[in-house]
């Protein structure tokens, strides 16, 4: 298990070493410690590619899409799950359709389709792309969790007058809690990691997001591997401090996905 650590380790190790070292030292030894770490790294690579500017675009589009994300998911999740119809059920494999054909397939039209609604250099076209991507596999575990839920609490509520959309805001949405910890950790990463998209929807304007500032550091001829390093180490951030906050909710969240 040691070996095994130290294989899944190494990466972490190269990827501060070199985000620590001088372009000198990278040259001449890039695997070895850094005899004195170069914190300057961080400072210009946060002044250099404005990610302060790019972070916050990024805050805005993960945060947006993931609640947006989590109030449709879960809506339709508790019709699909609650109504055994042929309709109702047809609906869900639809949805789980979009869980297996290969995102690359859609690129063209739904860039076309942006560009002719003139959403491209705007957060809403990011945001109705990652909706749209992540809503097969929200609803999937949503509805597998609402499945293996007891309706008593909804029917009592049923019973004292409540509608239906009062009872899934009152009742059901706060019994969901585990599964949405697991939908928005998910979400949250690949929105907050994705590249192609808002490389083709809002490069190059004031609206990128951080993996394409990132990326703008790497050169034709030349690259800087030691900034563009510790752009990266400044992107991890913020992810990473939601991912120890929530994950221990991934594990429970997906068992009872699958369960149901």
């Amino acid at each position: 298990m040691l070996a095994v650590a130290a294989i899944f380790l190494f990466p972490f190790y190269v990827f501060l070493t070199v985000a620590l070292k001088t372009p000198a030292e990278l040259a001449r030894s890039p695997l070895a410690l850094p005899s004195n770490p170069a914190l300057a790294n961080f400072t210009e690579a946060w002044q250099r590619g404005d990610l302060g500017t790019a972070m916050v675009n990024s805050v805005v589009v993960t945060s947006l899409s993931v609640v947006l994300l989590v109030t449709c998911g879960s809506l339709a999740a508790y019709v699909l799950a609650r109504r055994a119809t042929r309709l109702s059920y047809g609906t869900y494999l639809l949805f789980l359709l979009g869980l297996m054909i290969p995102l690359q397939l859609g690129m063209v039209p739904l860039y076309q389709l942006m560009r002719d609604l003139n959403l491209l250099q705007t957060y809403t076209s990011l945001i109705i792309f990652e909706i749209g991507h992540q809503l097969p596999l929200a609803v999937f575990l949503y509805a597998g969790f609402l499945r293996a839920l007891p309706r008593d609490y909804e029917e009592a509520a049923r019973v004292d007058g409540a509608g239906s959309l009062a009872v899934f805001r009152r009742i059901v949405f706060p019994l969901l809690r585990p599964v949405t910890g697991t939908v928005v950790i998910l979400s949250a990463i690949n929105i907050w990691n994705d590249f192609l998209t808002p490389l083709l929807y809002v490069g190059g304007s004031p609206q990128q997001t951080l993996p394409v500032a990132i990326f703008a550091f790497r050169g034709e001829f030349a690259s800087q591997w030691q900034v563009i390093f510790a752009g990266m180490g400044i992107a991890i951030v913020p992810i990473l401090v939601i991912y120890f906050l929530l994950q221990k909710y991934i594990i429970k969240g997906f068992a009872s996905g699958i369960k149901g």
